[in-house]
């Protein structure tokens, strides 16, 4: 939380760029990064799932979380992605982000693959360990983990360990979830929000979250829907909603975390759309249908850099 208010708004996920050699394009990641404040984000994650955290090894997520905080220098917050099966580890990462100046840390729970998934003591477990390292801290209950979190457990959690005040919600039928939580931890949760690209957010904002994780794409063109439903003026939101639900619908549905990193190389923003090995780029249809939705609704991401 803020010293005046908790966090809210669009907190989109900034990708890591990668030279086609597949090693880390550090000029890139701060150009990714001045984009993202140009784009009037409200706040930016980074080694998310839409990072490619999973293809980082520990010291360029080092590397990459120095770089990202001592680059954004304050111009927003951050929130730094710590998750990992090792509580120990969680901890670490944790502890890191706090002295390197995070505003706060996402966890998913405690899983491993498909097989290797803490039981909810395990999750409550971790979650109290590192909240005692003082960082406020965004659940990630999303379907990669495997892991159910339930809306009395979530609450529970929200409700007995400090610091455990912000959700993100992305797993199917999100706006009940949602909406179910809010009533079952009233103020313990300061901040629900959704993510998976925003491709619910109009029933999501109608069930009460005060914010969003998409990706990097189009922030820009997503705020508005959040300005004008926090205005009361729904059809207003429903007007910018669907003018850009077309284009999310296609990132989530087509090209997952790959989309962003097309439209900001033709943006001119980073030089590779490269993803690392075993991830493989976009076929060049549906690259050119990407670029084909985006052209018209003229994201800030596509002529940042021209």
């Amino acid at each position: 939380m803020s010293a005046t208010k908790p966090y809210a708004g669009v907190f989109p996920i900034a990708p890591v760029p990668f030279h086609d050699d597949e090693t880390l394009d550090l000029d890139g990641m701060r150009r990714v990064l001045d984009c993202m404040i140009d784009q009037g984000v409200d706040g930016i994650c980074v080694l998310a799932n839409y990072s490619e955290q999973f293809l980082l090894s520990d010291a360029e997520r080092e590397t990459l979380l120095r770089l990202s905080l001592e680059h954004v220098a304050g111009r927003v917050p951050v929130i730094a992605t710590c998750s990992h099966y090792a509580t120990g580890i969680v901890e670490a990462r944790v502890r890191m982000a706090r002295d390197l100046g995070a505003a706060m840390v996402m966890l998913m729970p405690p899983y491993h693959g498909a097989l290797l998934k803490g039981s909810e003591a395990d999750t409550f477990e971790q979650f109290q360990r590192a909240a005692d390292i003082g960082l406020p801290i965004m659940v990630q209950d999303a379907p990669l983990s495997g892991v159910g979190l339930a809306v009395p457990f979530l609450a529970r959690m929200a409700r007995e360990i400090p610091n455990v005040s912000y959700v993100k919600i992305e797993t199917p039928g999100t706006a009940d979830k949602l909406r179910a939580l809010i009533a079952a931890a009233g103020d313990a949760i300061a901040g629900p929000f959704d993510g998976e690209e925003s491709i619910t957010l109009l029933a999501d904002l109608d069930a009460g979250a005060t914010g969003t994780m998409p990706s990097a794409t189009l922030p820009d063109l997503i705020r508005p829907v959040l300005t004008a439903h926090a205005a009361g003026d729904r059809a207003a939101a429903m007007a910018h909603y669907n003018r850009i639900l077309p284009l999310i619908n296609f990132e989530n549905r087509q090209c997952g975390l790959r989309a962003c990193k097309v439209v900001m190389q033709a943006g001119g923003v980073i030089r590779s759309d490269r993803v690392r090995h075993p991830l493989r780029p976009l076929p060049e249809p549906t690259r050119a249908a990407l670029l084909e939705l985006a052209g018209p609704l003229e994201p800030v991401a596509l002529a940042w850099g021209r």
